[in-house]
């Protein structure tokens, strides 16, 4: 099934994740710092990618609802009741982090990015254990 997979990356790609934000904040005042902090910020980009085509297809399996966007698919996903209203505006705040971070490059920005990452895990988390295991999640 096309969701058990997208499932499984998220997991992955969210394990990994996390191991490069502790990485980074290791290297808090070291020269290798931005080495790992822009690391950081590329798995971000490919953990959120996964994420909102695991909550697509998850809505698809079990709402019946399509949706085609980011943004559409994390509105849907509030609509059918899995996450609340501040949770929707986290993850269109993290959409708008890395559309910024996929398109403009700068230090400041990046470090924006990667300050805003450690709040992010804890909610990509829930998500995670909602589209992996939704019946104890509702």
């Amino acid at each position: 099934m096309a969701l058990d997979k997208k499932v499984e990356d998220f997991d992955k790609a969210l394990e990994r994740l996390k191991e490069a934000y502790n990485r980074t904040i290791e290297q808090l005042n070291k020269d290798e710092r931005s080495f790992f902090r822009d690391s950081t910020i590329q798995r971000f980009e490919f953990t959120l990618e996964i994420c909102w085509k695991s909550i697509k297809s998850f809505l698809l399996v079990h709402e019946g609802m399509e949706c085609r966007s980011p943004k559409g698919c994390i509105r849907e996903f509030h609509a059918a009741g899995y996450i609340s209203r501040s949770e929707v505006v986290s993850l269109l705040q993290m959409i708008d982090d890395r559309n910024l971070a996929s398109h403009t490059y700068h230090e400041t920005l990046a470090d924006e990015i990667f300050a805003h990452i450690g709040s992010y895990l804890p909610l990509l988390e829930k998500v995670y254990k909602t589209v992996a295991s939704p019946e104890t999640e509702m």
